[in-house]
C-alpha cells in the first residue's frame, strides 16, 4: 500500500469530522463475546466490533469473507473464488489461532485446526461480534488471536416473511427465504438459503486447469425455537447446517478437483433465574465439520470432526459487580481415511470471572484452568481496567494469557502417495502459550467514535511450517496498532480502520506468511430521498506466501462501489460492483514443483482472485 494512501487514511481519522457510521452510533448495544456476560458496548473493556444485519444488508456482500476483509485488525487469504479454502487472520494471528463459534457451538476442524469460513452463508446471519485479543481464559483453548461469535436469526416481534434474490457475473445465484416471531411465550426462526455460482479458475498454471471454471453451490438452513416456561425461564434449542459443494485447482495435476463440504452446529439450552442475583445458563450441543476432498481419479481423503461440548454458566450479582463461574468440556474426535496415531481428545475447563462497573471505573478479571487428556493442565487468565474520562473519552488497558493445543494434523498426519506414507507432522511438538498487553484511546458520542489500540502479543512455541511443509516451534512476537473511527454528519457518512503491524517471527525477524505490515478499509456513503450510494476501499501492503519471505504478495488496493434504492417500505434493490478498476492481485500462491522427496516447493502459481464483477440483489423485509 502507498504510503500517501496510509498518511491520508491517518488524517482522516484524527481530524474533528472523521469517519461515519450508518446511522446514529448506537451507545447501547449489548455485547456477549467480550465477557460471556451481556453488557453494554460503551462499557466493554476488550478491543470488540459489532455487525449487525442491517450493517450486512447495507454492505451488499456475497461472502463472509468479503464482510470481514474491512472490519479492524482481519486480514483474509484464499486459494481462488467462492468456496475455496479460506483463510482469516486476526492481529496477524494464524487462522487456527481464533475459535469461530456459531450459537455458542465451536465448529472449526481438529484437523487442520481452522473454520471453514467459506461455507458460511451470510443469509443465515444475524449478528457477529469480533474480540480481538487473548480469549482462552473465557473460551479455552485456541483464542491467541480472539474469538469470532456468529448468531444466527432468532424470533422477535409480530411473525413475519421475509427473503431475497440476487444474481450476478459469473452467473452467481442466490436466494433465501425465511420466517421468525414471537407467538405467546414461544419464539420461533427457520430461513433456508441458496448460492450457486460458475467461479473462475482458482488457479494460474501453463496446464489445462487455468482456463476451466471452478464452481461453488450451497444450500443452508438456521432455526431455532425457544419456550418461557415462567417468568426468567426459559428452554430453547437451534440448529445450524450448511452444505457446499466446491472445484478447486491442484497445483500438482490436471485432474477437476472438488470438495464436499459440511458444516452442521446444533444444541439445547436452559436458562433459569433461580433468585434476583443468579443466573444459570446449560448448554450442551455438538459442531461438526465434514469435508470429502477428491484429490484426483483414484485419491480421496474424508476429515471429519466431531466436537461435543457442554457448558453450565451461573451469573451471581454482587452488591458490587457479577461472578461468573463456569464449567465446560470439549469432546474432540476426528474420522478419516487418513491414519492418525490418535483421533480423541477432551478438555475440561473451570473459570471465575468477575466484571464490575464502578462510577467512573471498569473492571474484568479472568481465571481459567483446562484440564487436556493430551496435554496436561494449562493456566490462563486477565486483567482489564477502562476509565470513563469524561462521557466521551475512555482510557482501558488489558494483559491476557493464552495457549493452543497442536491439531491432530499438527501431530500426526501423513500423506500417502502409492502406498509410502510422506509425513507432514510433528509428535514432538509444544503447545503454544501466549501473553498479550494492550491499551486504548476511545470516543464516543451519538455520531461519531474513534479508537486508537496498541498491542504486543509474544507467542512461545508458536507452530508454523517450514519450506518442507513440516510443522515447527518457534518463537513470534506481534506488534500493531489500530485506528478505526466513524461519524456521520447530514447525509453523509464515513468509517474506516487502519492497521499498522509487526506480525514476525524471532528466530530469524520474517514476517508471517501472508500476512502484512499494513491493512486498510475505507466506506463513504451519501443517503438522497430513496437512494443511498457507498464507496469502499480496502487496501494492503506487501505480504509474502513463504516462512523465507522469498515469494512476494504485491500489495493491493480495491474500490467497491454499492447503490441501494429503498422501492416502499418493505421493497429494496441493491446493487454492488466488486474490484471497479479489475485489480490483478493475489492474497496467496500455489506450489508447482515438489522434489521426489517432498522437500522444497516452487511457489510460482499464484491463485486467482475476483476481477471487476457484478451483483443485483432485490430483498422483501417487512418493516416491523
Amino acid at each position: 500500500m502507498k504510503k500517501s494512501t496510509i498518511v491520508s487514511l491517518v488524517a482522516l481519522a484524527f481530524t474533528p469530522s472523521a469517519f461515519a457510521a450508518e446511522t446514529a452510533i448506537q451507545t447501547d448495544d449489548v455485547v456477549v463475546t467480550a465477557s460471556r456476560v451481556a453488557q453494554p458496548r460503551e462499557s466493554v473493556i476488550a478491543d470488540v466490533t459489532v455487525i449487525n444485519r442491517e450493517e450486512i444488508e447495507r454492505a451488499g456482500q456475497s461472502t463472509f469473507i468479503e464482510l470481514l476483509q474491512a472490519q479492524p485488525g482481519v486480514e483474509i487469504a484464499s486459494t481462488g473464488g467462492a468456496g475455496t479454502t479460506s483463510s482469516v487472520f486476526l492481529r496477524g494471528t494464524n487462522a487456527s489461532q481464533v475459535i469461530v463459534l456459531i450459537d455458542g457451538m465451536r465448529v472449526s476442524s481438529a484437523t487442520s485446526g481452522t473454520t471453514t469460513f467459506e461455507n458460511i452463508p451470510l443469509a443465515q446471519i444475524e449478528k457477529i461480534e469480533i474480540l480481538r485479543g487473548p480469549a482462552t481464559s473465557l473460551y479455552g483453548q485456541d483464542a491467541i488471536g480472539g474469538v469470532i461469535q456468529i448468531f444466527t436469526k432468532k424470533g422477535e416481534g409480530k411473525p413475519e416473511l421475509y427473503a431475497s434474490i440476487g444474481y450476478g457475473s459469473n452467473n452467481t445465484r442466490t436466494a433465501d427465504v425465511g420466517i421468525s416471531g414471537t407467538i405467546s411465550d414461544t419464539k420461533f426462526s427457520l430461513s433456508v438459503s441458496s448460492s450457486n455460482t460458475d467461479g473462475f479458475s482458482a488457479l494460474q498454471t501453463s496446464y489445462d486447469i487455468d482456463k476451466d471454471k471452478d464452481g461453488y453451490r450451497n444450500l443452508a438452513v438456521s432455526g431455532s425455537v425457544s419456550h418461557q416456561i415462567a417468568e426468567g425461564h426459559e428452554i430453547g434449542i437451534q440448529l445450524f447446517n450448511s452444505e457446499g459443494h466446491s472445484n478447486y485447482d491442484s497445483s500438482v495435476n490436471t485432474f477437476r478437483n472438488y470438495v464436499d463440504l459440511s458444516q452442521l452446529s446444533f444444541g439445547l439450552f436452559s436458562k433459569n433465574q433461580f433468585t434476583s442475583n443468579w443466573k444459570s445458563t446449560v448448554r450442551i450441543g455438538e459442531g461438526i465439520d465434514d469435508q470429502f476432498n477428491k484429490f484426483d481419479a483414484s485419491s480421496s481423503g474424508k476429515f471429519k470432526t466431531e466436537q461435543k461440548q457442554f457448558s453450565w454458566q451461573n451469573d451471581i450479582g454482587l452488591p458490587v459487580g457479577t461472578l461468573t463461574l463456569l464449567y465446560d468440556r470439549l469432546e474432540q474426535k476426528i474420522i478419516s481415511d487418513t491414519p492418525y496415531e490418535k483421533t480423541k481428545r477432551n478438555t475440561d475447563g473451570f473459570l471465575v470471572g468477575y466484571l464490575a462497573d464502578i462510577g467512573n471505573h471498569s473492571v474484568q478479571t479472568t481465571l481459567r484452568t483446562d484440564h487436556s487428556a493430551q496435554f496436561g493442565t494449562n493456566t490462563t487468565g486477565g486483567i482489564g481496567y477502562g476509565y470513563k474520562i469524561n462521557p466521551k473519552w475512555r482510557v482501558t488497558g488489558s494483559y491476557g494469557k493464552a495457549f493452543r493445543a497442536p491439531t491432530f494434523n499438527d501431530l500426526y498426519f501423513a500423506f500417502d502417495v502409492s502406498g509410502i506414507a510422506f509425513p507432514f507432522n510433528n509428535p514432538n511438538l509444544k503447545a503454544e502459550k501466549s501473553e498479550n498487553l494492550e491499551g486504548s484511546l476511545r470516543y464516543q458520542d451519538e455520531d461519531k467514535d474513534a479508537s486508537v489500540t496498541i498491542y504486543q502479543n509474544n507467542i512461545d512455541n508458536f507452530i508454523t511450517l517450514d519450506q518442507s511443509f513440516l510443522p515447527t516451534n518457534v518463537n513470534a512476537k506481534i506488534e500493531g496498532l489500530t485506528f478505526a473511527a466513524s461519524e456521520r454528519w447530514s447525509s453523509w457518512l464515513l468509517k474506516g480502520s487502519i492497521d499498522v503491524q509487526s506480525p514476525r517471527n524471532q528466530e530469524n525477524h520474517n514476517l508471517l506468511v501472508r500476512r502484512a505490515n499494513q491493512h486498510a478499509s475505507l466506506n463513504l456513503s451519501n443517503s438522497w430521498n430513496n437512494w443511498r450510494f457507498s464507496t469502499e476501499v480496502i487496501a494492503s501492503s506487501e505480504r509474502y506466501n513463504d516462512a523465507d519471505n522469498q515469494t512476494r504478495l504485491a500489495g493491493y488496493s480495491l474500490v467497491n462501489l454499492i447503490a441501494d434504492y429503498k422501492i416502499n417500505s418493505d421493497w429494496n434493490i441493491q446493487g454492488r460492483v466488486n474490484n471497479l478498476f479489475d485489480k490483478d492481485y493475489a492474497l496467496a500462491y500455489g506450489s508447482t514443483a515438489i522434489d521426489s522427496n517432498f522437500g522444497t516447493p516452487s511457489f510460482s502459481a499464484p491463485y486467482n482472485t475476483p476481477g471487476s464483477n457484478l451483483f443485483v440483489s432485490v430483498r422483501y423485509s417487512p418493516n416491523k
